[in-house]
C-alpha cells in the first residue's frame, strides 16, 4: 500500500513537472503541448530537475548515422598517419575493414624497422613476393625463438635471409633491438666473444663521464650476476674502448686503458655497497678516494670525488 501511495504521488510530480505516461509534455504561455509535437517547439529547454529527452533522443540518432570514421574518405597522409599509432596486433584487426590502407607497405616497415632498427635484409633488393608485413612475423618469430634458444634464434634469421652470417651484421643486429632476453642475450655474447667484439665498437663514449660511460654499455651488454672471467672480460673490452673515444681526456688525466679498467670496478664495488640493503656502514667519499687512489695513484682527488658523488646521486652502474 506503501508503494501505491507513492506511485501516485510520483505520477502527480511528474505531471506537474510536465510529464505524462503518453509522452513528454513542456509548457508554454500556459498551455500543453503533446509529446508528439515537441519537435515542433522552438523551446526545448531542460524541465525543472527532469531530463531534456528529445537532446538524448536526438544525439543518440546523430551517432547512430555517424558511426566510425571511414578512413578510407579521409586524406591518404592522414589515414596513415591516424594508422602508424597502432602496434601490429591492432593493425591487423585494421585491415580487416581498411585492407588496402591497413596493408601499406610503409606502415609495416615503419613497424619493423622501430623494433628491429637493423637487418642485413634492408640493405639488399628485395626478393619477389617480398612484403614487410610478412617480415615482421619473421622477425618476431625469430626473436622468440632466439629467447627460447640464442643458436636457433640466430639460425633462423640466417635461414631466412634476414641475417648474413657475420659477426659485425649479428652485433648490429643485437645492438638495434630491444626485444631480446637479456639473460638469453648474455649467454650468447659469452659464447660467441667475436659479436662481443664487434657489438663493443659499436659504442660511442666520446664526451661521456665515465659512470655514465660504464650505465650505457651495462645497458646493451647485460653485466653477469656474480664475477668472474667474462665480467672482468666486459670491463676490459670497455677500458679499451672509452680510452679509444676520449684521447684528448685521457691524456689530460693522465689515465690508461688499466687505470680506467680500475676505476670501473671500483664503482661497480661503490655501486654495490651504497645500493645494497644488506650493507650498514657504507663507504663514506673519503674512503673510496684513499682506496681509489691507492690502487690508481696518478688519478686527482678531484675526479674520484667526482665519480662518488655520480653514483651516490644516481645509483648502480650495472643495475
Amino acid at each position: 500500500m506503501g508503494q501505491g501511495l507513492w506511485r501516485i504521488a510520483r505520477n502527480q510530480q511528474l505531471q506537474q513537472q510536465g510529464y505524462s505516461g503518453q509522452g513528454y509534455l513542456t509548457r508554454e504561455h500556459g498551455r500543453r503541448i503533446p509529446a508528439n509535437n515537441v519537435s515542433n517547439t522552438s523551446n526545448r529547454k531542460q524541465a525543472q530537475g527532469g531530463i531534456d529527452i528529445y537532446h538524448l533522443l536526438k544525439t543518440r540518432k546523430s551517432k547512430e548515422q555517424e558511426g566510425f570514421i571511414n578512413l578510407e574518405m579521409l586524406p591518404p597522409e592522414l589515414s596513415f598517419t591516424i594508422l602508424s599509432y597502432l602496434n601490429a596486433t591492432d593493425l591487423c584487426l585494421a585491415s580487416c575493414v581498411w585492407q588496402d590502407l591497413a596493408n601499406d607497405e610503409l606502415l609495416w616497415q615503419g613497424l619493423c624497422k622501430s623494433t628491429w632498427g637493423h637487418c642485413s635484409i634492408y640493405n639488399k633488393n628485395p626478393p619477389l613476393g617480398f612484403s614487410f608485413r610478412k617480415l615482421y612475423m619473421q622477425l618476431d618469430e625469430g626473436s622468440l625463438t632466439f629467447n627460447a634458444n640464442p643458436d636457433e634464434g640466430v639460425n633462423y634469421f640466417m635461414s631466412k635471409g634476414i641475417l648474413d652470417d657475420s659477426p659485425k651484421e649479428i652485433a648490429k643486429f643485437i645492438f638495434c633491438t630491444r626485444t631480446l632476453n637479456w639473460k638469453k642475450l648474455r649467454i650468447y655474447l659469452d659464447e660467441r666473444r667475436d659479436v662481443l667484439d664487434d657489438l663493443v665498437t659499436l659504442h660511442n663514449f666520446r664526451n661521456q663521464f665515465l659512470p655514465n660511460a660504464l650505465r650505457e654499455f651495462f645497458r646493451h651488454i647485460h653485466a653477469p650476476e656474480e664475477r668472474g672471467e667474462y665480467l672482468e672480460t666486459l670491463i676490459t673490452k670497455f677500458s679499451h674502448r672509452f680510452c679509444a673515444c676520449n684521447p684528448d681526456l685521457m691524456r689530460e688525466l693522465g689515465l690508461s686503458p688499466d687505470a680506467v679498467y680500475v676505476l670501473c670496478y671500483s664503482l661497480i664495488l661503490l655501486s654495490i655497497d651504497l645500493t645494497s640493503p644488506h650493507v650498514k656502514n657504507k663507504m663514506s667519499k673519503r674512503e673510496f678516494i684513499r682506496n681509489t687512489r691507492r690502487a690508481a695513484q696518478n688519478i686527482s682527488e678531484d675526479f674520484v670525488g667526482h665519480l662518488y658523488d655520480n653514483i651516490y646521486l644516481i645509483g648502480h652502474v650495472a643495475a
